[in-house]
């Protein structure tokens, strides 16, 4: 019996490892093909029939296997841009430091990029070591490697539902552990986009960040400045709606990240009130991505932002300012120094200034007042923010729930809440309408004396 086991042990150590990437049924990554988008299967499709190797890939893949419903379907393959557009109606060309296309079905868009190699001295660079252009082609197995963390080099081939698995990426999904390719160091000079990446996903999934992936963040954190603040931007509306956004937020402080996304979460979470606010907000918009719903990025940052311009707002009303003029320079002073790391586009820094400018005339409950109110087009996100404010006790919340009745009204309803509104007498300190003025009547030009 002895000599058995040493004969199975030696035949074990003398059997050659299968080299080459795990080829895993759909009984072992449990994805159901009808859960995959059949745009995304088509382009596949289309281009296997051209003699091209097409795969989905991505989040999408990990997404499938550990059972979420993907955002968006991303396919990778052998054929280059160019190769790519003739071979579908409407497809175009994008991308600089990424050259890829995309192909649009409808509303819905597949990015469809060439397999490329990993990173290597002759491309382009800035002098911390992020690489500026990437459009070198290689193979499946570099473009594997090429990728960020293992549980997003898996490759889906929608024709034979096999997982093509070069990195044991299925393996760390199951363990829930996030880990990177190759050394982490390096690939965090690459792109230090993947440390906040790394706190998304661990946060997303609720995983580990393996060890070896985790320790260079806390020392090379400071590299997030180098990267575009209009990247910044992207990624951290990324981290907001993932579902998990108060555990990122917790994560990044943690590390040390949040310098170069939130130079303000360190004041803002020490401030009486603060953390509180930002838990409610960032709680209530958990709640709207886990249902499905959209979530506002206007909203969003507003709400983050919102205590110190409270606190601003304070500041400047004690020095003597009129209340819109201080409210004015506290939303310019703290946008100003947000705006320094990331680049909230105009659109929504817009929007997030209507929000907050909204929130003084909630005082008031006068007639011509409310009605001019309704018809901003913010008026309800501006009645939205305004319970949070008063589930953070920053604002009666018997008040605020009119507000909410009013916004949620019909028009005979609304007419008749405000003239009711209109009847209760004043609270104090708050002062009357003030008063028409009568025009004088205008005197008649004294008539010309007759000439003589």
């Amino acid at each position: 019996m002895i000599t058995d086991t040493i004969k199975k042990f030696v035949s074990r150590l003398l059997t050659p490892k299968p080299t080459g990437p795990l080829r895993i049924g759909p009984e072992s990554h449990g994805i159901d093909r009808r859960n995959v988008s059949r745009h995304a299967i088509k382009v596949c499709e289309v281009l296997q029939h051209e003699g091209y190797e097409a795969y989905i890939v991505g989040g999408a893949v990990r997404d499938l296997i550990v059972g979420m419903e993907p955002k968006d379907f991303d396919v990778a393959t052998s054929a280059t841009p160019d190769q790519v557009r003739p071979l579908f109606r409407r497809a175009r060309i994008i991308g600089r430091r990424f050259q890829l296309v995309h192909v649009v079905f409808g509303q819905e868009i597949i990015e469809t990029s060439t397999f490329r190699a990993p990173a290597n001295e002759t491309q382009e660079t800035d002098e911390h070591g992020r690489i500026l252009r990437d459009n070198t082609f290689g193979n499946q197995e570099q473009d594997a490697e090429r990728r960020d963390f293992t549980m997003n080099a898996l490759f889906y081939d929608p024709v034979t539902e096999q997982v093509i698995d070069y990195h044991d990426g299925v393996a760390d999904l199951k363990a829930r552990r996030i880990r990177i390719i190759g050394d982490a160091a390096q690939r965090y000079r690459e792109d230090p986009v993947r440390m906040l990446r790394a706190v998304r996903f661990a946060a997303k999934l609720n995983a580990t960040i393996d060890p070896a992936t985790r320790e260079p963040i806390a020392t090379m954190a400071e590299l997030i400045n180098n990267v575009p603040a209009s990247r910044l931007f992207d990624e951290m509306l990324k981290l907001l709606t993932c579902g998990h956004a108060m555990d990122c937020l917790r994560q990044l402080r943690a590390d040390g990240l949040h310098h170069g996304l939130l130079p303000m979460l360190d004041v803002v979470l020490e401030q009486p009130g603060g953390e509180q606010f930002v838990e409610l907000a960032l709680e209530r918009t958990d709640a709207r991505v886990r249902s499905g719903k959209t979530v506002s990025p206007s909203f969003l940052f507003a709400a983050l932002l919102w205590q110190q311009v409270d606190v601003r707002w304070k500041q400047y009303l004690e020095q003597g300012e009129p209340t819109i003029p201080a409210l004015s320079q506290a939303v310019d002073s703290v946008l100003d120094e947000q705006t320094e790391k990331m680049a909230i586009q105009r659109r929504f820094s817009s929007d997030m200034r209507e929000i907050w400018f909204m929130q003084p005339r909630f005082e008031r409950r006068i007639g011509k007042t409310v009605y001019r109110m309704i018809e901003q087009p913010r008026f309800r996100a501006s009645c939205d923010f305004l319970q949070l404010r008063a589930a953070a006790g920053q604002f009666d919340s018997v008040l605020a729930q009119w507000w909410m009745d009013l916004a949620n009204a019909n028009d005979e309803k609304r007419a008749e809440m405000i003239e009711d509104a209109a009847a209760l007498p004043r609270p104090a300190g708050q002062p009357a309408d003030p008063a028409k003025r009568r025009r004088k009547p205008r005197r008649k030009p004294a008539a010309a004396p007759p000439v003589i």
